[in-house]
């Protein structure tokens, strides 16, 4: 099923902002402390210098028990390419344009997997591709990618042990379907632990690694959203 007209209305809208958005994410990122009410009438609720949360004032969140889930726009940290490619001897370990757009690509396939899987777990929130009182927009974005060994499928590299297999920060805009009125913004820097110990890299590892990050965030979402229905309903 195609998203419906007013849901359509809205990613044409998210996507004329998409520069404001992101233009101001790198000014929260630049700043030693974030303004305590943003440029669209959001409200500062928590800055934790890896995690900055803006809420409405008066937002409700407790209608919702739909969720839907634009394309997840992914960028790279704008001088990762350079940076890693530096570092190489051999040209062909180089990165290309294409390997980013293959890598954002599988990433952004992931994230909508990931997100779909978690918040519908238990029969919580169902996924949907319409507008609906009930309905809450996430247009979600992973920037400042990092990758530490990218997975560029050429025969004969060796194997390389990484530590981390990079870091991402979610950008996360929260919005009504209805009225098309943004609700809330998140922003989140994390990076691969590594839990597991030194590891080998390749496309695999890389996977399980994005998808640990991708979990957190989407199992944190999901509890505050189900904490304000039961608070709503209570």
């Amino acid at each position: 099923m195609n998203l419906n007209e007013s849901v359509r209305r809205l990613a044409a809208v998210l996507c004329i902002a998409a520069g404001l958005g992101f233009a101001y994410s790198s000014a929260l990122r630049a700043a030693d402390s974030p303004p305590e009410m943003s440029p669209d009438g959001l409200r500062l609720q928590k800055n934790t210098g890896s995690r900055v949360i803006y809420v409405r004032p008066g937002a409700k969140f407790g209608k919702y028990d739909k969720v839907a889930i634009l394309d997840c726009l992914v960028e790279f940290d704008k001088n990762w390419q350079s940076n890693y490619n530096s570092q190489q001897v051999d040209p062909s370990a180089f990165v290309s344009t294409d390997d980013m757009n293959r890598i954002k690509k599988e990433l952004a396939q992931e994230f909508k997997k990931v997100f779909t899987r978690e918040l519908q777990a238990n029969g919580v929130y169902q996924v949907v591709d319409t507008a609906g009182p009930d309905v809450l927009v996430l247009r979600p974005a992973l920037i400042n990618l990092r990758v530490t060994q990218p997975d560029l499928m050429t025969p004969g590299v060796d194997m390389t042990v990484i530590r981390s297999a990079g870091s991402m920060t979610l950008y996360l805009e929260l919005w009504d379907s209805m009225t098309n009125t943004i609700l809330a913004r998140v922003m989140d820097a994390q990076a691969d632990q590594g839990l597991g110990g030194p590891q080998v890299a390749n496309s695999v590892t890389n996977t399980m690694a994005a998808d640990f990050i991708l979990r957190q965030w989407a199992d944190t979402l999901r509890k505050h959203l189900q904490a304000a229905r039961a608070q709503s309903t209570g």
